[in-house]
Formats: structure tokens, C-alpha cells, sequence
């Protein structure tokens, strides 16, 4: 009988039943049962020892992962073949141990933390850190203080934020023969509609016509009210945030505005009228045809001052009928914070081409200075150019850097400005 082979080792021993063959008669298994019942048996325990070698041989060997493999399935196989299979407790636990590893426990790690090594680290570290964020520091300080300073702002005065609106004949802005001061306390709601950070009022004084001694700065013309409708239209205008700037030329009736004969008799009335109506709370003044008073440029940088000696936020105001480049930046650098109006634009043909010309030239010509913008010192803009125009002229004068000045009726386009019966 041939010697069964051996199985892959898998740590299980299996051996082979010998069942008996079918063809074996009776007397012939009797018969040889004696002869060689020794020689089978002898011939059965050598085929048993060298299977027990050969199963022990390959537990000495180690395991890899195809013997594995080949284990696994040969313990499968016995198992169906009713072997028995037998798990070595060891290995699983090394193992399940391999399997199961989460780093280090707290002790370990406190020890490994205190090693010289980590210590001298953190240390480096955290040295590290602290001076990379000193330089960022000294970094953004040094570039604050090295970078190039600001342009300072201009300061905004109130003028430096709307139009201004001018009202010089109240009788004729109330559209009646009675209008007065009392009555244009009625309209100041239309003026907020218009968005106008003030008015010029004016003139309002007494006046006789080319007589300085019937002329009185300081008192209101009885037909146009009493001082008490001024005050209250002061305080009514003020609660509406509308400022007032009262026109103070003094003979707006006569042929020449400044009694040319009697320049200082003037000159000392309107000292004393500028003193008298700031203290009253007017914001600023109004005069027109500067250019035919003697020493103007001196005469208006005394009432400039005297003006701002009540606050940086009264304003002076002159007019020129004059279209003279020259002469008005003469006019100009008189005084700081003066606003002048004049015929400047009034001289053009009203094409593109020559009003941009024109602006470019007051533009570059007046510097810093802060400009207004009106086609005269009085009078409708449709009396200067075609009504078809009118709307383009507003809207050229509100986005020019400076304060737009329009007369009462400009914003209907009004053409005249007639009272009933005349």
C-alpha cells in the first residue's frame, strides 16, 4: 500500500482510513490475514513516522503570505473532510495586538515629551515664533511711518455744497405789487423744494436815487416791511437750514452803484452796516459793480475781513459786469474765500466748442480758488441766451466745480419779469 502524501502544513495531522476493498473475498482475506498482517503492519508505521516528519518539518519554517494562504485553504478542505483544524492561540494574539494599536499611553508620552531633545525643540520654536512676530510689528511700523502723508482735505463751507439762489425784487418774485417780507416768509417751503442752501436778498434799504445823505444802510424801506419781518424771516429761514445773504450796495437805484464823488462817506457807511446786520445773524453780503468803485481790491479785503471776524462760515459776495479775464482774477486775489460773479460766459456764442474753451480758461486761470458760476451778476439767464439752451446751462453750471448763483425764474425759464400794470 502506497504511502498517502502530505498535506500542507496547517498545524493538523490527518490519517488516512483504509476501508476494506470490495473485490477481497472472505477466504482470501482470511487466508492472507495471518501472512501478512505482519509485513502491513510494519509497512504502516513507517508510512505513519515519515508523515509525522514531513508534517513537522514546515512548522520549523517561517510563514509568509502565500503559505498563509495556502493554509487557509487547506484547513478549509479538512474541515469538509471531516479533519479536525487546530488554531495556534499565540499568533492570533500578536495579531489582534498589531490590529489594535492607538500610540502611545499618557505615560509614555509625558516621558517622551520631557526628553532633552523635544524641550531644546518647543524652546526653538516658540522663539521662533515670537521673533517673526516682532519683525511683522516693527515691519507695518516702519511702513506707516515712511509712507507718504495725505493730502489734506479743503475745508467745506456751506457755500461749497449748493446753489444759491437770488430774490432781488421781492415785489416781483410774490408776483403782486404788495409783496414784502412778511410774504416771502411764506415761500421759504418752495425754496427747500429747490434744494438751495441759501438766498440772496436784495437790496432792501432805504435808498434815494444818486443821494448818499437819503441813503441808509441800516434801515429796511418801509414799503418792503420793518425790521421785525426781517428778524422773523431770519429765524424762519434758520429753522429750514436756508441761509441769508443780503445784498448791501448801496445806490441800486442811481446811475453809479458807489456815488463815485463820495467813495468814503460810503466806505464808513458800510462798515458800520456790515457790523450791524451780522450781529442781527445775516450769513453773508452782496455787492455788485465792484469794478466802478475806486480801490476795489482794498475795499473788499477790508469788508472781508471784518465779514470773517464774526465766523469762517460768513460769506462775501461781489459782482462785476465785466468779461475781462484779467480783470477779474485781479478781482479774485483780493481776497480769500470771495465769490465773484461776472459777464465771463455772457460774451459767448453759447456753440460747445467756445464755452468749453471759456470754462478751460477761468478753469486753469483761477487755480485753487473757488469759483461761481452764473451769466451775470443779476438778471434771467434767458435774457443772455436762447431759451433752448437754458436747461443745458443749469446743468453745466451744477456739475462745474464751484457754487451755481440763478436768479428768481430761471428754474421756470422765465423771460420777464413784469408786474401787473406795468
Amino acid at each position: 500500500m502506497d504511502p498517502v502524501p502530505p498535506e500542507p502544513s496547517t498545524g493538523v495531522v490527518s490519517v488516512p482510513r483504509q476501508p476494506p476493498s470490495a473485490h477481497s473475498e472472505p477466504g482470501v482475506q482470511g487466508l492472507s490475514a495471518g501472512g501478512d498482517s505482519g509485513a502491513m503492519s510494519q509497512d504502516t508505521e513507517v508510512d505513519m513516522k515519515e508523515v509525522e516528519l514531513n508534517e513537522l518539518e514546515p512548522e520549523k519554517q517561517p510563514m509568509n503570505a502565500a503559505s498563509e494562504a495556502a493554509m487557509a485553504m487547506a484547513v478549509a478542505g479538512a474541515e469538509k473532510n471531516g479533519l479536525v483544524k487546530i488554531k495556534v492561540a499565540e499568533d492570533e494574539a500578536e495579531a489582534a495586538a498589531a490590529a489594535k494599536f492607538t500610540g502611545l499611553s499618557k505615560e509614555e508620552l509625558l516621558k517622551v515629551a520631557g526628553s532633552p531633545g523635544w524641550v531644546r525643540t518647543r524652546w526653538a520654536l516658540l522663539l521662533l515664533f515670537w521673533l517673526g512676530w516682532l519683525g511683522m510689528l516693527a515691519g507695518a511700523v516702519v511702513i506707516i511711518v515712511r509712507a507718504p502723508r495725505c493730502r489734506e482735505l479743503p475745508v467745506q463751507r456751506w457755500w461749497h455744497t449748493g446753489a444759491l439762489y437770488r430774490i432781488g425784487d421781492i415785489q416781483a418774485f410774490q408776483g403782486r405789487d404788495a409783496g414784502n417780507l412778511a410774504g416771502l416768509k411764506g415761500h421759504l417751503d418752495y425754496l427747500s423744494t429747490l434744494k438751495v442752501r441759501g438766498f440772496v436778498l436784495g437790496p432792501i434799504h432805504k435808498n434815494q436815487k444818486d443821494d448818499v445823505a437819503g441813503t441808509d444802510l441800516l434801515q429796511i424801506d418801509p414799503s418792503l416791511g420793518s425790521k421785525e419781518d426781517f428778524d422773523s424771516l431770519l429765524q424762519s429761514a434758520k429753522k429750514k437750514s436756508i441761509r441769508v445773504i443780503l445784498d448791501l450796495t448801496p445806490n441800486y437805484r442811481g446811475e453809479n452803484s458807489w456815488f463815485s464823488t463820495q467813495v468814503d462817506t460810503v466806505a464808513t457807511k458800510m462798515k458800520d452796516a456790515l457790523e450791524f446786520w451780522l450781529q442781527a445773524g445775516v450769513d453773508g453780503f452782496q455787492v455788485r459793480d465792484v469794478e466802478n468803485l475806486v480801490n476795489a481790491s482794498s475795499f473788499l479785503s477790508e469788508w472781508q475781513n471784518i465779514t470773517k471776524s464774526f465766523g469762517e462760515d460768513r460769506l462775501l459776495i461781489a459782482g462785476t459786469d465785466s468779461s475781462d479775464l484779467q480783470q477779474i482774477l485781479s478781482l479774485l486775489e483780493s481776497t480769500k474765500d470771495l465769490l465773484l460773479t461776472s459777464s465771463y460766459l455772457s460774451k459767448s456764442s453759447f456753440t460747445g466748442e467756445e464755452t468749453q474753451s471759456l470754462v478751460t480758461q477761468y478753469l486753469d486761470a483761477t487755480g485753487s480758488h473757488w469759483c461761481s458760476w452764473s451769466l451775470s451778476q443779476a438778471g434771467l439767464m434767458t435774457s443772455f441766451l436762447p431759451a433752448q439752451l437754458l436747461r443745458l446751462y443749469q446743468l453745466l453750471f451744477f456739475t462745474l466745480p464751484g457754487t451755481p448763483i440763478f436768479s428768481y425764474g430761471d428754474e421756470i425759464g422765465l423771460q420777464t419779469a413784469v408786474l401787473p400794470g406795468q
